[in-house]
């Protein structure tokens, strides 16, 4: 039995987590707690700190989705044969420079040419491969939290399971 003890998670949760500090109560009339209840905290709390990051990189991929596609339907008003007006391409240019990120000296002061739409257009798409290149990025980050959390449910489980066995195998003995 354990009496106190503090597992630091960095092996099985997502870097910054924090350490899991148990304490036995006595409540249950043991002494301590076992390694089996041990090994089973640890992996929740591995999993519960996966599923938090999940959460975090969802919301995030989402929010990229979102822009990427007001992105879209803005790079095809520039692409239309017909220019935008003054006030859509005060729209554009704000959107790009704010959400995508484009340097507003890469964007032109108007779009009244097809040479100066197609400058615009070159602009904001170079930033928008690089939010889709972010997006597949951090779609790898998501299934890799995913499968550690997926990991850490199958150890607790496989502890149960095992911690079941057991019992199941020492009481037929008596």
């Amino acid at each position: 039995m354990i009496e106190t003890t503090t597992i630091a998670t960095n092996r099985y949760a997502p870097a910054g987590s924090n350490a899991i500090n148990l304490y036995s109560t006595g409540a249950d009339g043991g002494d301590g707690l076992t390694i089996g209840q041990l090994a089973i905290a640890v992996s929740l709390r591995s999993a519960a700190a996966c599923e938090a990051q999940s959460v975090i990189k969802m919301n995030s991929m989402t929010r990229g989705a979102q822009t990427l596609s007001k992105a879209a339907e803005w790079l095809d008003r520039l692409a239309a044969e017909v220019e935008p007006t003054d006030s859509e391409w005060a729209e554009i240019r704000a959107f790009a420079i704010g959400e995508l990120g484009v340097e507003a000296s890469a964007l032109p002061a108007d779009v009244s040419s097809y040479d100066r739409r197609m400058q615009a257009a070159a602009a904001m798409k170079s930033k928008m491969d690089t939010l889709s290149q972010s997006q597949q990025q951090q779609m790898i980050d998501l299934q890799t939290y995913v499968n550690r959390r997926d990991v850490a449910y199958s150890t607790s489980s496989s502890i149960v399971r095992t911690l079941a066995s057991s019992q199941s195998t020492n009481a037929q003995n008596f």
